[in-house]
């Protein structure tokens, strides 16, 4: 049986640098929020975890606990198999967290506990077949298909951020060449700001080379009229909608909901994507276009939708 309806649940983020956790009703409201730095041994992030959620219990009295975890995990959702930022490789992790909390404990992807609190409180409420699309430092992504989460046979789908777009181009973390989050991601703003510098004169005078241009200060550069902040956009633009036009033919959804950090500058890319995305669908002109639309809960959708999960967390898989 899942928990009382009118229990409070936590939602934990762990990212690579920071984690945060919300203490959340059943309506999805957040009602208390901690954090606390992501530290890089397996031994103390466990007990870190464990002390930021005793923060939040101490306050309330709790019934589950979800955790959303930027890395790759088996497809019952109970070990982490890899996580770039964080120390757990094949670990235990719900086992693990269980057994110190003594409480359930629901164990998700990020993108897709995101993808759930949209689904269930936010943007993508009613959607049959639609695709949360979070583009940040690199880009995650989540299929969903009358209220389930596609997996995979593996529990890896979908990694949209790395097809490859250019052979042999930029360098991806991920080992390979050329993804499409290399040249439409926060992280990419940059080295898009280098190679149009270095291929237009024009450009060279921008501030923006004499300085360590982070995704948000080229956002800003463009918003205030810098000719190369605007054309870096513009780039960012073009292959997030040829990114888009990808999902469009794949999964041909009703709906894609953007996410992730770079989105509170949506109104400088978006409609741009969304003209790119229209022209490359296969058969653009004889076809419904899928809806883009912005995430409703921002920052707070994978706390929201991990908690949410986590309230069914005794008896995953559902």
């Amino acid at each position: 049986m899942s928990i009382a309806p009118n229990a409070l649940t936590i939602g934990v983020d762990i990212g690579g640098t920071n984690m945060r956790a919300a203490v959340v009703d059943a309506h999805g409201e957040i009602l208390d929020r901690a954090a606390t730095l992501t530290p890089n041994s397996e031994d103390v992030l466990v007990d870190k975890l464990v002390a930021l959620v005793n923060t939040l219990r101490d306050r309330h009295e709790i019934a589950a606990v979800g955790l959303a975890v930027a890395g790759f995990l088996d497809p019952d959702c109970t070990t982490v198999r890899f996580a770039p930022h964080l120390p757990w490789r094949d670990a235990p992790v719900r086992e693990i967290m269980t057994d110190r909390l003594q409480l359930p404990v629901r164990l998700e992807h990020d993108a897709n506990s995101a993808a759930w609190g949209e689904y269930v409180f936010g943007q993508a409420r009613e959607a049959g077949t639609w695709v949360y699309f979070s583009v940040g430092t690199g880009i995650g992504a989540t299929i969903m298909h009358r209220g389930e989460i596609f997996r995979g046979s593996f529990g890896m789908a979908p990694e949209f951020g790395h097809v490859t777009v250019v052979p042999g181009g930029r360098q991806c973390s991920c080992g390979k060449r050329g993804c499409l989050e290399r040249y439409a991601s926060g992280t990419a703003l940059a080295d898009t700001v280098l190679e149009l510098a270095d291929d237009c004169p024009e450009y060279r005078r921008s501030p923006l080379l004499h300085t360590a241009s982070t995704g948000e200060e080229i956002m800003n550069a463009a918003r205030d009229g810098d000719a190369l902040g605007q054309a870096v956009v513009g780039e960012f633009a073009r292959w997030l909608g040829i990114g888009l036009s990808f999902v469009a033919d794949v999964i041909d959804p009703e709906l894609i909901v953007l996410g992730g950090g770079v989105v509170g500058n949506h109104d400088l890319f978006l409609p741009a994507a969304d003209r790119v995305l229209r022209q490359s669908m296969v058969a653009a002109t004889h076809r419904p276009h899928p809806e883009v639309s912005v995430a409703k809960l921002g920052s707070a959708a994978g706390m929201v939708g991990v908690a949410h999960l986590s309230r069914y967390a005794e008896n995953f898989p559902n």
